[in-house]
C-alpha cells in the first residue's frame, strides 16, 4: 500500500494510506450489486405488482426510453447522490472502510464529487480497463475522476483516520463556549486537531498562531473577545466540537 501525505492549509503533512486498487474494485462491485438490486426490484413492481406495463403500449420508442430512463435514474446518480450525503463513501466504499478525500485537506464538496461522476463515464470505459490503467500508473491510486477533482481515495482501515483524532475527553458538566462549532465538519476538526498537537509538540507558535487565526476567520467569531491564550482558545474548540456532536461517545 502507498501513503499520501494531505498538505493542509497550515502546510502540515497528514500521512493517510491510499486504498488499494482491489478495495476500490471490491467497493465497486458491491455498489453494483445493490444497483443490480434496485433495477431488478423497480421493474418488479412496475411490471408485476402494479401492472403499469399497459402505459408503454402506447407510447414511441423515445417515450418508452424515457421511462426507463426516469426508473433507473436512481442508479445512475448514485455515486454523486451518495458521496455527498455520506461524506466522500458509498455503501460499498463504507463497507471496505474507504472514502474520498481532498488532496488540500478540505473536506470534499458536491462540485468535487460530481467531476469524478462526470469523469466515471470515462473511467468505465472499455469495462473499467480505463480507470484500472489510470489508477495503476497514477501516484495516488488516481482514476481520472480523481486527478481531475483534486481528491484521492484513503483507506480507514489505519491507525490514521479521518475521526479518529477528533476525540477528546469531556467531563459530564462541560460547558461550552462556542457553539459556532457546529459549522465544522469532522474533517475540519481533524485538520485542526493535527496540527495542533504537532505544533505543541515542538512548539511551533507560529503555527499554532496562524491555526488560531483560521479559525476565528472561520467560525467569523470576535477576535478582541477571546480572553484566552491561542492554545487555550484551540483546546476550547476542539472540546465545544466534541461536545456538540458526541463525539466523546
Amino acid at each position: 500500500m502507498s501513503q499520501i501525505a494531505i498538505n493542509t492549509s497550515q502546510n502540515v503533512n497528514i500521512n493517510f494510506i491510499t486504498a488499494s486498487i482491489g478495495e476500490r474494485i471490491l467497493a465497486y462491485l458491491i455498489d453494483g450489486a445493490i444497483k443490480v438490486g434496485y433495477i431488478i426490484a423497480a421493474f418488479y413492481i412496475f411490471f408485476s405488482i402494479l401492472n403499469l406495463g399497459y402505459l408503454l403500449d402506447g407510447l414511441d420508442q423515445w417515450s418508452q426510453m424515457a421511462v426507463y430512463i426516469a426508473i433507473t435514474l436512481p442508479v445512475s446518480i448514485y455515486p454523486v447522490v451518495l458521496e455527498s450525503l455520506m461524506e466522500g463513501q458509498t455503501p460499498g466504499k463504507k463497507l471496505m472502510k474507504i472514502r474520498v478525500v481532498k488532496i488540500d485537506g478540505y473536506q470534499a464538496s458536491f462540485g468535487d464529487y460530481l467531476i469524478r461522476w462526470v469523469f466515471r463515464l470515462i473511467d468505465t470505459t472499455f469495462a473499467g480497463v480505463v480507470g484500472l490503467v489510470s489508477m495503476i500508473v497514477s501516484k495516488n491510486n488516481q482514476r481520472l475522476g480523481d486527478i481531475a477533482s483534486g481528491t484521492a481515495v484513503i483507506s480507514l482501515k489505519n491507525n490514521i483516520n479521518i475521526s479518529h483524532t477528533i476525540l477528546e475527553n469531556i467531563n459530564e458538566d462541560y460547558i461550552p463556549t462556542f457553539p459556532q462549532v457546529i459549522a465544522l465538519s469532522d474533517n475540519d476538526m481533524r485538520i485542526i486537531k493535527d496540527n495542533y498537537l504537532k505544533a505543541v509538540k515542538i512548539d511551533d507558535r507560529q503555527v499554532i498562531s496562524k491555526l488560531s487565526n483560521k479559525i476565528i476567520s472561520i467560525l467569523k467569531l470576535d477576535y478582541d473577545a477571546i480572553k484566552m491564550t491561542e492554545r487555550q482558545f484551540i483546546g476550547i474548540i476542539i472540546k465545544d466540537y466534541n461536545y456538540y456532536t458526541g463525539k466523546d461517545n
